[in-house]
């Protein structure tokens, strides 16, 4: 049962012969009762502060709650960004590798065009020089041949083949020795023709 101070003062003891002193008693009494108080007292103020420590206690777990939300929270963000982040990176360095093999093989495949373009050019320079040095033959045997058909046509004959020519009796056939037909005389001049420019030439071989 609970006892207060008041109760303890207002105790009352039955008298009795060669019994207590009745004011000590009251005294001793009245002290306890005065002690009991105060005892009471500290108690409810240690209560108090157990229930303000109570609440402080809450807070704080409330506040490491939140704390350790917030750790958590920024733990998966962290893990989330960097989850992404190597997921993008991935993503850019497969990007950039197929970039570069696209890049190789096209390099590879324009490498094989022009070279494929420098063979057929080396190709057709060594037909065209095979033909420029081939007419150019042409042309000087021609050149060579009109030389000798010049030299025999503007000849002087001796002084009896003059009489000859001059004699009423001479033949016809014999008087048209030294002369051409025109069709000779077409077909000299085509062969003594020149050609005047690398134009020309490629006309000729086309």
């Amino acid at each position: 049962m609970k006892l207060t101070a008041l109760e303890i003062k207002q105790q009352q003891f039955e008298k009795s012969l060669r019994g207590y002193d009745t004011a000590e008693v009251h005294a001793y009494l009245n002290l306890i009762a005065s002690e009991w108080e105060h005892m009471v007292g500290k108690m409810r103020e240690l209560e108090a502060q157990i229930d303000k420590m109570d609440d402080k206690l809450k807070h704080y777990e409330r506040v490491e709650e939140a704390l350790h939300e917030t750790l958590q929270t920024a733990k998966d963000s962290a893990e989330q960004k960097l989850t992404g982040a190597k997921k993008e990176s991935i993503n850019i360095i497969e990007k950039a590798e197929m970039e570069a093999d696209s890049i190789v093989r096209e390099a590879h495949q324009q490498r094989q065009q022009i070279r494929q373009s420098i063979l057929r050019l080396l190709d057709r320079r060594k037909e065209i020089i095979g033909g420029i040095n081939s007419y150019l033959e042409i042309a000087q045997e021609s050149l060579s041949q009109f030389s000798k058909d010049e030299a025999s046509l503007f000849r002087l004959p001796k002084e009896p083949e003059i009489e000859e020519s001059n004699s009423p009796y001479k033949s016809t056939s014999e008087k048209k020795k030294f002369q051409f037909d025109d069709s000779e005389n077409d077909d000299l001049s085509s062969k003594s023709s020149v050609p005047q420019s690398l134009d020309d030439i490629l006309d000729e071989l086309d």
